[in-house]
């Protein structure tokens, strides 16, 4: 059994993880990075399968004034591309490359809800102001990536114009929580055209998160290579600063009184401080909290106690498709990223009550029971759609197109399936769904080309990124969240209870996402080494 000890650990190799990891590390820390997968990334990945690329988690990234001052400020680059958006309903498709197509989105709404004219136009004057918050919310780079001792321009001339402007957006961000179902409900009274607006979306997602896609969709960017480049960067340059990495390992036990923490290995590896950067649950169902003082003990208790009244956000499935078409034939439809609705019918009750009575009445419900539920709500669901050859064409063999075609999926109907015994034949039901459904419509004769595929389904994501409940953007939108949720005091975000311990990640702030958490790995980062400091 090995022991080592180290200025800093930090358990996760997400792109919080390597982001505290990477910051450590250029400050000279001698720093860990523990991750329990054989590569780095979590839901930042790309991998190959048969000469095809494909991103396994997030499909685009999006800057919000994080990403590319972090790269800069470490001396790392990244070739990136812009990564258009299409939007369709049915036949029709349209492009999303300036603020201007606002109004083709508008037309294209009210062409499949005509008597719907006035509830859409005041929709898209939502998104147009919605739009002007995210311009200054993210309208500067984030002065966390600064270096503010010695950048006095960037405070005079950035910061403090800036700031003011800030205070008031946050205020009427604040006002926006409400879920986005609810929200619209006071704009849009057709549920039809409510349900097509926004059953992408996670459940409850607050309004001002979700109505804030269009600013979303021309910001979109994607590194050539994919996705995955953004970690292999961040990882290369954490090796090149002397930082060390260590994959395939599960830290199974943290014991925060004595400061270390114990791999499946048996080894042991000591800390100054430790920041965790994957999930909360875990953390504290593995912390030994016996030999802590009391009243950091208690704390800690009181933590965990809310941390598991919670479950995680939604999960998605995800259908990888070889095909042995061209990208012209894509090309000639949509953008490299398209969110697409074959029917104008909307979800209705579909992934609400009637999934709720399913899940229920799951031990007296049959399998033609489920699969009939499972047929409408294919059927009638948005799918996100990602073809990375698009955007690099090197994300596929010549000739040939990769597909990614998502969904939002619950994982708790996944887990009652896998303990009823037909977890293979439930996900062979959802593919061949997916596929008549996509063939049928945007992509006709699409089934007949496919010459491989495979999928992940919310079990897939839990196992291979340890995420409770598949969740990937961390808790799910609850009136209560149990972590901060407002962006004027996300610095806190990274504290825990307990001592020499700092938390990041999409489990720390809400709503999760790619650039909170690597501002929160940051901000984890900087409280260690100002701690250290003092």
């Amino acid at each position: 059994m090995a022991e080592n000890s180290y200025s800093t650990i930090v358990v996760g190799g997400g792109i919080a993880g390597l982001t505290a990891a990477v910051f450590q590390a250029q400050a000279g820390r001698k720093v860990l990075l523990i991750e329990m997968n054989e590569k780095c990334g979590g839901l930042v990945n790309t991998f190959n399968r048969n000469g095809f690329r494909f991103d396994a988690g997030v499909r685009a990234l999006l800057d919000a004034g994080i990403i590319f001052p972090m790269l800069k400020n470490l001396g790392a680059e990244l070739e990136t591309v812009k990564s258009y958006v299409s939007l369709g309903i049915g036949p029709d498709i349209i492009h999303i490359k300036t603020i201007e197509n606002l109004k083709d989105y508008a037309g294209l709404l009210k062409k499949h809800f005509p008597e719907d004219g006035a509830d859409i136009d005041a929709l898209i004057r939502i998104i147009r102001r919605i739009m002007k918050h995210m311009d200054v919310l993210y309208g500067i780079e984030n002065p966390v990536f600064k270096d503010l001792k010695h950048d006095l321009d960037f405070i005079f001339k950035k910061i403090l114009p800036w700031f003011p402007k800030f205070l008031f957006t946050v205020r009427k961000i604040n006002r926006m929580k409400t879920p986005v179902e609810t929200y619209l409900e006071d704009i849009i009274k057709n549920p039809a055209l409510r349900d097509v607006v926004a059953q992408h979306f996670f459940k409850n997602t607050p309004a001002f998160f979700a109505l804030s896609y269009f600013s979303l969709y021309l910001d979109y960017f994607y590194p050539k290579g994919g996705v995955g480049t953004l970690a292999e960067t961040l990882a290369a340059k954490t090796g090149m600063l002397g930082g060390e990495i260590k994959t395939g390992r599960r830290v199974t036990s943290v014991d925060p009184a004595s400061r270390f923490v114990m791999d499946d290995l048996g080894n042991i590896y000591r800390y100054d401080n430790l920041i965790w950067a994957a999930d909360l649950k875990k953390f504290y169902a593995i912390s030994k909290t016996d030999h802590l003082a009391p009243e950091v003990r208690n704390k800690a208790e009181e933590t965990k106690a809310r941390f598991l009244q919670h479950r995680g956000g939604d999960s998605i499935f995800t259908l990888f498709l070889q095909v042995d078409l061209p990208p012209e034939y894509f090309s000639e439809k949509a953008h490299g990223h398209f969110f697409y609705t074959p029917l104008a019918e909307g979800l209705g009750e579909t992934h609400r009550r009637e999934l709720d009575v399913l899940l229920e009445r799951f031990t007296e419900t049959s399998r033609e029971e489920v699969l009939d539920w499972l047929d409408r709500y294919i059927r009638l669901n948005t799918f996100e759609i990602s073809i990375p050859c698009l955007k690099d064409p090197v994300m596929a063999p010549g000739g040939k197109t990769g597909v990614i075609i998502s969904l939002l999926a619950e994982y708790l109907l996944f887990k009652k399936v896998e303990e009823a015994g037909w977890l293979p034949e439930f996900i062979q039901e959802i593919e061949a769904r997916i596929i008549r459904v996509i063939s049928g419509s945007v992509y006709p004769g699409l089934a007949g080309h496919i010459r491989g595929q495979f999928s992940f389904t919310p079990l897939s994501i839990e196992h291979r990124v340890g995420s409770s409940e598949g969740g990937i953007t961390g808790w799910a939108f609850t009136e209560s969240m149990p972590v901060i949720d407002r962006i004027q005091i996300a610095d806190r975000s990274v504290q825990t209870p307990i001592p020499h311990v700092y938390q990041a990640g999409q489990w720390v702030y809400s709503p999760g996402g790619v650039p909170m958490s690597i501002l929160t790995g940051k901000l984890a980062s900087d409280k260690v080494l100002k701690q250290k400091a003092g």
